[in-house]
């Protein structure tokens, strides 16, 4: 058994392999009050995911315009284009085709422009990949019905996909319900339209949205692959691998326990049921989660293919003095003393996504999708030396190099892997913490924490390292280990 990182140069992902990039319309579209749409939750979480919603919003907050993605659309996907995508992982947003949530007939003009942007797509070559509910829903949904705590709104959710579904049957093949749906433990109001913190809320709440959330899904898989039965529909999951601190066997079942509370969302999906140590779970904090009749049967409707985010692994350990907290993706754990860390303490761990991708396959054996990956920077445009700007970011090429090596290990491994998205293929507003400065893309976006700048597009050192990557479908990688030796 190989337990080393083999660099040779046998180039091991699949020639259909979905190179490309993930944006979400929150976070690039800006147009927040255009033709017709109405406000959603993103609007209201001004400040990033751990601020206090502001309803209704006031003032500025970046995402009102974003990186102006509604209007420069064709812009950005000619760059796509160039650089090579052969996918783009977008999201629709809720409140364009149902502004409220609640009504019966959509918004046309919502509908339009999806129409324009994937068929844009589509003519430059590039399949999208398409997101329903990425970290934003209707307001009037939070707010008349707090969020997913009401059972009433998979009946809307499902109207909303039956309506882009049709809408879009034939153009879109890859599908996703909910972004990173377990964020909604961490942050109930980004994820799941529910007031207050994760320590505020009561379990019994939250579970019964989850739940909601999970019978929504399973519901949409059987009315996408009822639409058209060439549909692929996966589920999306933060993933977070979690290390025990030590070999300690308190520490390894701390950290079983702590990763089940993300694998609790692959496995409802997968395998179309609550797992036993759930109800454990459930018995033991007195928390109840009522079923309806149908549900049960609703949830066997399993997805297709796995689909998550990596962006950083944790640890686990049951020594409260050894308890020292990591903030990452939304949620916190404990810090490994082996990794580095980027400018805003996120650890660095590239075999942490061979290990997710073995363990989510072996526990599943279904096809994987990476949808986000990535690294937010404080990037500085200067000049090209050809008259033109451009970012000098060698750290983001290691990082994105080191992170596909290791999914190519994992390809060597046997792991069925769809494809890449590199999260934020275009600077856009971070979702955490509102900033323009915690950038991810390729493309430099001239727009500024305060607001200010010309919304210019510039091509960064990676953006064509990355056209490299995907031209020679993963070789250059390997090639550029080998030259470095």
């Amino acid at each position: 058994m190989n337990t080393k990182t083999n660099r040779g140069t046998m180039n091991p992902f699949p020639e259909r392999f979905l190179w490309g990039g993930a944006v979400a319309a929150n976070q690039c579209e800006g147009a927040a009050r255009e033709d017709g749409k109405g406000l959603s939750t993103a609007d209201a979480l001004t400040g990033g995911v751990f601020g206090e919603p502001q309803i209704p919003p006031r003032g500025f907050y970046l995402k009102k315009e974003a990186i102006d993605f509604y209007h420069r659309y064709r812009e950005d996907v000619a760059l796509f284009r160039e650089m090579g995508f052969r996918v783009l992982r977008i999201s629709i947003a809720w409140a364009r085709i149902f502004p409220k949530g609640d009504e019966t007939e959509p918004n046309e003009a919502g509908l339009a422009f999806y129409d324009r942007l994937i068929d844009e797509l589509l003519e430059s070559g590039i399949q999208p990949l398409v997101t329903l509910s990425h970290y934003e829903m209707p307001l009037h949904l939070a707010e008349a019905y707090g969020g997913w705590a009401d059972r009433r709104l998979i009946e809307y959710f499902l109207r909303y996909a039956d309506t882009v579904m049709r809408r879009y049957k034939g153009k879109v093949r890859y599908w996703l319900t909910f972004n990173e749906i377990n964020m909604i433990l961490h942050a109930p109001f980004n994820g799941g339209g529910i007031r207050g913190t994760a320590e505020e809320t009561d379990k019994n709440v939250l579970y019964q949205a989850i739940h909601h959330q999970l019978v929504a899904s399973a519901a949409v898989t059987a009315l996408g692959h009822e639409i058209d039965p060439e549909n692929q529909i996966g589920c999306m999951i933060a993933g977070s691998p979690i290390y025990p601190l030590t070999c300690s066997p308190d520490d390894m079942i701390e950290a079983m326990q702590k990763d089940r509370q993300s694998l609790f969302f692959g496995d409802v999906h997968a395998r179309g049921t609550y797992p036993a140590y759930m109800k454990r779970y459930f018995e033991e904090n007195g928390i109840t989660v009522k079923f309806e009749e149908e549900d049960e049967q609703i949830l066997k409707n399993t997805v297709d293919f796995i689909s998550f985010s990596y962006y950083m692994s944790y640890c686990a350990t049951a020594d409260e003095k050894k308890n020292v907290q990591s903030r990452g993706n939304i949620m916190s754990a404990v810090k490994n003393p082996y990794l580095k860390e980027s400018e805003w303490g996120w650890q660095i761990d590239p075999k942490g996504l061979r290990y997710i991708l073995n363990q989510l396959y072996d526990r599943y054996q279904l096809p994987l999708f990476i949808v986000e990956n990535g690294l937010g920077a404080n990037d500085i445009l200067t000049e090209d030396g050809k008259g033109g700007l451009t970012v000098e970011d060698d750290y983001r090429i290691d990082y994105m190099r080191e992170h596909l090596l290791q999914a190519a290990e994992a390809v060597r491994d046997g792991v069925e892997v769809l494809g890449y998205t590199a999260w934020g293929c275009i600077d856009l507003v971070s979702n955490t913490s509102n900033q323009m400065s915690k950038r991810y893309g390729m493309i430099y976006v001239d727009r500024n924490d305060d607001g200010s700048g010309t919304f210019e597009r510039y091509r960064k050192k990676s953006f064509y390292w990355y056209r490299d990557v995907i031209h020679t479908n993963g070789e250059s990688l390997t090639e550029e280990t080998a030259a470095s030796k």
